[in-house]
């Protein structure tokens, strides 16, 4: 008998029902040769200190650093999980062969491997390598199994992580606990988190200690155009008014006019950081919260497996790509001109050098028939980066006007859309505010002639120079990418990739730990410190704590573990190595107080904006608040919709406006006026 280990229940359904093990059992299937059992999460773990020494249950400096001479893992401490393995191990050992079919990632790798460790797993391995969980893929996949030892350096590299977050964060925890805290308060320590709060903590004192200075700057206006002296920013008022008195009286003139086109080509598809990131801005979602979205339209089979860090396809998919795309309903007219003519295929979108485990984030092509609310939204803009980047790239002209004044030399921008190109694909995505944003940013300017003369109305504006800005969940999660550097050019972006601290599918956890630990908070969208965070991060005294940037180099070290390009014991001896420097630094600072342990409680105005948020929730919708929402027809533009018995429709239906939603295709039939918003927004005519 062959046994599969799925990762959770429904994955063992899906994966029973195509090997037809449809004999239901207690905790498995069964039938043709297969039996098809489960896991749920993970199920073992690293052992507790005391479990290899009782005495380190003990919370002393004395006993640190806690070091043990071997590492072991145990059962988590879960019934559910007891019996589960119970089961597993049964089934384990009397398996011919096992075939691993756990999540197609480090994570995933890691799990499995230790559930057959610690099941005393004998056989033959194989495992299942997949990137969706449609019917197609899953058959394709136990087609093509793999060997087991194919995946011994990502088990390697999982092992390693995890052995070092429990060296750091058991040592570095205790340590800082036993000589800062106070009120039996725990002081939580990680090798990811730390770094991630410092790049908090350092931003927001940066903001508090900015000093503003004030500088002058000098423009003109020319036939209702605005021009910006050539020479920048003025440090003293007194130098902008004499220039400003040098030019009153004298004419503007046109000196040069220069225009460029220029093309810009399609958003790159997504990985699990930049998804967030877009919907971060876009929704205001938590990283966590997209995760979970992605996670469960991963699940429903209508995307590929998410937790990746390219942005790049693997060329065995394009020859895939137009079914793919005729599976996308509803955006059949933006789909039709891709597959009138053979599709292009751009180094820029298939390149295998850029793809290890899995690809970018796509649609699977099977039907998003009953999606509502924030699954539809996070699927549109998958659906639509996927569908852009076989657009032809957007076409613009750029042009640059040079005037004087008195010999005082001007400059206007401005640039215009020739060509929309791939943009057609989010004109209805755009909201008032990126439309303004769009429109401000190509300041279409009016003809001009050289040499062409007249008044002009020239202006010295003060001006003072501005703080940073504090992080957004997109913005940190942008930083922790990046190891801390701020970059917005794709290319350089995927370079320092390599030294980002934390894995994608990792980093919206660790901003979640901060939150728990009440470390930090959010207000609005911006992410702030607490006083415990603050004094924490100033506490710490050891740059290998608490630099992005060494922790970055960890993280590329555990990636070239993965690529067998380093050696995991190396890793872990350095790590050794760090954390008894660390103890034996701590233990010897003498100049030190106790970091204050911060209320839990959020502060009064955050208090007051979440009461009247929930009073607001809890009122009833009105017919009233229904005309404010604007739930207008998406075809005729002027009727409002209204509810029937099985659809939603449009009021002026008797003058002959035909827009139907059948309540399947809108998600449901008591949609709240938010959700039938955005369901009716995404519409596609």
């Amino acid at each position: 008998m062959k046994v599969c280990i799925a990762e959770k229940p429904s994955v063992a359904r899906e994966i029973a029902n195509i090997l037809g093990a449809k004999t239901r059992k207690d905790g498995y299937f069964e039938g043709n040769g297969y039996q098809v059992t489960w896991t749920f999460g993970h199920f073992c773990t690293l052992k507790e200190p005391h479990e290899y020494y009782t005495e380190w249950k003990q919370w002393s400096l004395a006993y640190l650093p806690m070091i043990p001479p071997r590492f072991g893992i145990k059962l988590i401490d879960d019934s559910g999980v007891a019996k589960q393995f119970a089961v597993i191990e049964e089934l384990i050992s009397k398996a011919e062969e096992v075939i691993n079919c756990g999540d197609a990632g480090q994570e995933g790798e890691l799990i499995q491997r230790w559930v057959m460790q610690k099941a005393a797993c004998n056989v033959p391995v194989k495992r299942l390598w997949i990137s969706s969980l449609t019917e197609d893929a899953i058959r394709e996949g136990f087609e093509k199994l793999r060997e087991q030892d194919e995946f011994n350096s990502l088990y390697e590299a999982g092992l390693a992580r995890a052995i070092g977050d429990w060296l750091l964060g058991m040592n570095a925890t205790r340590l800082y606990t036993i000589k800062y805290g106070q009120n039996k308060s725990v002081l939580s320590i990680g090798r990811v988190q730390t770094p991630t709060l410092a790049l908090i903590v350092n931003r927001q004192l940066e903001i508090e200690n900015f000093k503003p200075e004030p500088y002058w700057e000098l423009k003109t206006t020319y036939r209702d155009v605005i021009f910006s002296v050539t020479k920048g920013k003025f440090t003293t008022q007194e130098e902008g008014l004499e220039f400003l008195e040098k030019i009153k009286e004298s004419n503007f003139e046109i000196t040069d006019i220069t225009t460029k086109k220029g093309e810009e080509a399609p958003p790159r598809l997504f990985d699990l950081t930049a998804l967030q990131v877009e919907c971060n801005k876009k929704f205001g979602f938590s990283a966590e919260d997209t995760l979970k979205l992605i996670q469960t339209l991963y699940e429903k089979k209508l995307t590929t497996y998410p937790r990746v860090d390219t942005t790049y396809l693997s060329d065995d998919i394009y020859p895939k790509v137009p079914n793919t795309l005729r599976g996308l309903a509803g955006y059949e007219n933006l789909v039709t001109p891709i597959l009138a003519s053979k599709i292009k295929k751009s180094k820029k979108v298939f390149d295998n050098s850029k793809v290890t485990d899995h690809h970018a984030i796509i649609p699977t092509g099977v039907r998003a028939n009953n999606l509502a609310g924030n699954e539809r939204l996070v699927y549109d803009l998958i659906a639509r980066r996927f569908i852009a980047v076989f657009y032809p790239n957007c076409i613009f002209s750029t042009t640059t006007v040079l005037g004087e004044a008195n010999k005082v030399e001007f400059k206007a921008t401005g640039k215009q859309i020739l060509d929309a190109g791939w943009r057609v694909v989010f004109e209805k995505q755009t909201n008032q505010q990126e439309e303004k944003e769009e429109n401000d940013k190509e300041n279409i300017l009016p003809e001009f002639v050289k040499g062409e003369q007249g008044p002009h109305e020239p202006s010295l504006a003060e001006k003072w120079t501005q703080p940073p800005k504090l992080y957004t969940e997109a913005t940190l999660l942008r930083a922790m990418e990046t190891a801390g550097k701020l970059v917005d050019n794709d290319e350089l972006r995927d370079a320092l990739k390599e030294n980002g601290i934390g894995r994608p599918s990792t980093r919206a956890a660790i901003i979640e730990t901060l939150f728990k630990r009440n470390y930090i908070r959010k207000e609005r969208k911006n992410l702030t410190a607490t006083i415990t965070g603050i004094q924490l991060i100033t506490t710490i005294q050891e740059e290998l704590l608490k630099s992005a940037e060494l922790t970055g180099l960890w993280e590329k070290k555990l990636r070239q573990i993965e690529k067998k390009e380093y050696e995991p014991k190396l890793f872990i001896n350095e790590l050794k190595e760090m954390v008894s420097t660390v103890v034996h630094n701590v233990k010897n600072d003498w100049n030190y107080k106790a970091i204050t342990i911060e209320d839990k409680e959020a502060p009064k105005a955050e208090k007051k904006e979440t009461k009247k948020k929930e009073k607001s929730e809890k009122k009833p919708s009105s017919p009233r608040k229904k005309k404010e929402k604007k739930l207008i027809c998406p075809v005729c533009k002027t009727g409002n919709i209204i509810k029937g018995k099985t659809a939603y429709g449009c009021s002026n239906w008797k003058t002959g406006c035909q827009f139907r939603l059948t309540f399947e295709q809108a998600g449901g039939d008591n949609l709240s006026d938010e959700a039938l918003y955005e369901v009716l927004k995404n519409y596609n005519a």
